[in-house]
C-alpha cells in the first residue's frame, strides 16, 4: 500500500490585504508625498521672488511675493505640516486631513492668483523710497513667480484629493511610534520626519510607516 504524502494547506489571513491592493496604496502614497513636497516647493521659491516692479522717481523698487501677501507661504507649510499628519491619523482623521490638504492648496493658488496684478506693496515701497506719503510707482511691471505659486497651489490641493480618495488605504504609523505601555520600557521619541523622507524611503522600497 502506499500511503500519500501529506500535504500542507496554507490558509491566507483575511484580515491582510492583497499584494496588488498593498502595492496600489504604496504607489498612491508617493504620489501624494510627491505632489505635497513639489508644491510646496513651489510656493515657497516663488513667495520669495520678485512680483513686481516699477519706479519710484529714478529709484527703482520692487517687492517679492511674500511682501505682497504671506498666505500661499504660510498655506504651504500647513499643507506640509498635514502630509506628515496622516501618518498619525486613520479613517475619518485622513479625509479631514485631505480636505485640509485642499483647502490650503485652493487658498494659497488663489491669494498667489490675486497678487498677480497687486500694485498697493509695490506703492508702498515706492513711498518708503522717497519718504513720500501718497506715491504710486510708476513703469509697473509683473513676473511669472505668482504663477508658478498657483501652480503650487494647484499641486497642493490635488494632493489633498489624493488623500480624500485613497487615503483610508495607506498604511498608518508603525509601532514604534505609540505611547509605551506599563509594562513596556519607555522608547526615545523618533525624529521628526519630513514628506522628502517618506518619499525617499518609498523609492528605496521601504515602508517608513512599519513598526
Amino acid at each position: 500500500m502506499s500511503a500519500e504524502a501529506p500535504t500542507d494547506t496554507v490558509s491566507a489571513d483575511p484580515a491582510s490585504p492583497p499584494a496588488p491592493a498593498a502595492r496600489a496604496g504604496r504607489r498612491t502614497l508617493a504620489v501624494m508625498l510627491l505632489l505635497t513636497v513639489l508644491g510646496a516647493v513651489l510656493v515657497l521659491t516663488a513667495a520669495g521672488r520678485v512680483w513686481a516692479d516699477g519706479l519710484a522717481g529714478t529709484l527703482e523698487v520692487s517687492v517679492t511675493g511674500g511682501r505682497i501677501s504671506e498666505l500661499p507661504t504660510g498655506l504651504a507649510l500647513v499643507a506640509l505640516a498635514a502630509a506628515v499628519a496622516v501618518f498619525a491619523v486613520r479613517g475619518a482623521g485622513r479625509i479631514a486631513v485631505g480636505v485640509l490638504t485642499v483647502l490650503a492648496g485652493l487658498g494659497a493658488a488663489a491669494s498667489a492668483a490675486a497678487g498677480a496684478g497687486d500694485t498697493a506693496a509695490l506703492d508702498a515701497e515706492a513711498a518708503a523710497g522717497l519718504a513720500l506719503t501718497g506715491t504710486a510707482a510708476t513703469g509697473v511691471g509683473h513676473t511669472a513667480w505668482p504663477w508658478v505659486a498657483l501652480l503650487g497651489g494647484l499641486l497642493l490641493a490635488l494632493a489633498g484629493l489624493l488623500t480624500v480618495r485613497y487615503g483610508r488605504g495607506w498604511p498608518a504609523m508603525g509601532s514604534r511610534y505609540e505611547a509605551p505601555t506599563g509594562r513596556e520600557p519607555r522608547r526615545r521619541a523618533p525624529a521628526a520626519e519630513t514628506p522628502a523622507d517618506l518619499w525617499k524611503a518609498l523609492d528605496r522600497g521601504e515602508d517608513p510607516t512599519a513598526g
